[in-house]
């Protein structure tokens, strides 16, 4: 694992535009980031991201498959007494997962760690699905890497195979989100493409301008049932909603199904690591009442409130000073303490591994740089290749 400085493609913005990247720079800052980008041999992304990153889905989903039959668990997780049941009976019918990404914490110098899995509403997928690739692909052109440098990157390939296996082709499938959050509305619209590729029909519906009917079906714009729908809108919100009563009346088929809510909750890491103590790719993790919250606190930790998003509200620990995330309001429902895991750096660059998950698979890899320990909203997206 190297970080290497490159050379700007001299139009990359004008390019970002014209295929719809129109967030690659937020509030002023550089987002899309291609003055470097962190390379890697073919043997080290195989045998520290993308197997570990397999089985540690697989121990989620066997954790899944504990917490709806555990009211301690379900109680754990701070999922509403009202949603267990409801969440239980996604899991117990089989919905499909459509995709995940964990993120992790590797330097090149021993096994990937699991910082968090983003589980139900990941973002930058835009980013590593398509427009990765394309830098990857022009700068081979020009000349800058050698002919033959890859990627690990079948996300977009992934993403489209995934649709048919979870809806048959001519299937009517809304797409939901905010509809004037910038970013989140570029990540549905990518997604609505590789839905229509696959041979869904796909309508965006903005997420207020959806109903219930008497009988608690959700209902779109035009009061037609809506049979599936794809949400970029997180459960823990979701299952405090006015109609979340409503749920398990609906006869709608949810992406990210109603299970994912157990994951997408960062007290899934101190239940990993009591269930799989010192397996390799996990961190100690405990819940700060516990005896082993009480004694990570005097040792180089970090603390996550369970539903914080980049990096808000985290607090960190490094043995010598106290690092802090923007406040953002997140923490009412508690949260974990985590042992810290050293990131990748280089000349005052922190980075973070996101391994993307298709299906049961790992299928791609991205990585965000932010100038502190503590990966923000506005943390760089560096591209990555495969040399070697």
């Amino acid at each position: 694992m190297q970080r290497r400085v490159m050379t700007e493609r001299p139009n990359w913005q004008q390019v970002a535009e014209e295929n719809g990247f129109v967030f690659h720079h937020v509030n002023g800052e550089i987002y899309w980031d291609e003055r470097a980008c962190w390379a890697f041999t073919l043997d080290e992304v195989e045998t520290m991201i993308e197997d570990p990153s397999t089985e540690l889905y697989a121990l989620c989903l066997a954790l899944v498959d504990d917490a709806v039959k555990s009211q301690e668990m379900m109680e754990q997780l701070c999922i509403p007494e009202t949603a267990w049941d409801y969440i239980a009976n996604s899991w117990r019918s089989g919905e499909a997962s459509l995709y995940g990404r964990f993120d992790l914490a590797y330097d090149g110098t021993g096994p990937a760690k699991l910082l968090e899995f983003n589980a139900d509403t990941p973002t930058s997928i835009y980013e590593t699905a398509y427009f990765q690739w394309l830098w990857l692909e022009d700068v081979v052109a020009m000349g800058q890497l050698p002919e033959g440098t890859d990627q690990f990157n079948r996300l977009h390939e992934a993403l489209m195979e995934r649709f048919t296996q979870i809806l048959t082709p001519g299937s009517h499938l809304h797409f939901t989100g905010v509809a004037d959050h910038v970013e989140d509305r570029a990540t549905v619209l990518y997604l609505e493409d590789l839905a229509r590729q696959a041979g869904l029909e796909a309508t965006f519906l903005p997420i207020d301008d959806i109903a219930v009917d008497r009988n608690g079906q959700f209902l779109d714009a035009q009061d037609a049932p809506i049979g599936a729908l794809f949400k970029l809108y997180p459960w823990e919100d979701l299952l405090r909603e006015s109609f979340a009563a409503h749920l398990g009346k609906s006869q709608t088929l949810f992406i990210e199904p109603a299970w994912k809510a157990i994951l997408s909750n960062k007290a899934i890491l101190p239940l990993l690591w009591k269930r799989h103590r010192n397996h390799p790719n996990l961190l100690p993790a405990f819940f700060p009442e516990s005896s082993g919250g009480l004694e990570m606190v005097t040792r180089p930790h970090v603390y996550k409130p369970l539903f914080s998003r980049e990096g808000a509200d985290i607090s960190l620990f490094d043995g010598r000073s106290h690092h802090k995330g923007p406040e953002q309001g997140y923490g009412a429902e508690g949260g974990i303490i985590q042992a810290l895991a050293p990131l990748a750096q280089s000349g005052g660059n922190h980075a973070v591994v996101g391994s993307w998950i298709v299906g049961d698979d790992a299928v791609a890899m991205s990585i965000r740089e932010d100038s502190g320990p503590i990966t923000r909203d506005l943390a760089r997206y560096v591209p990555h290749v495969i040399i070697g």
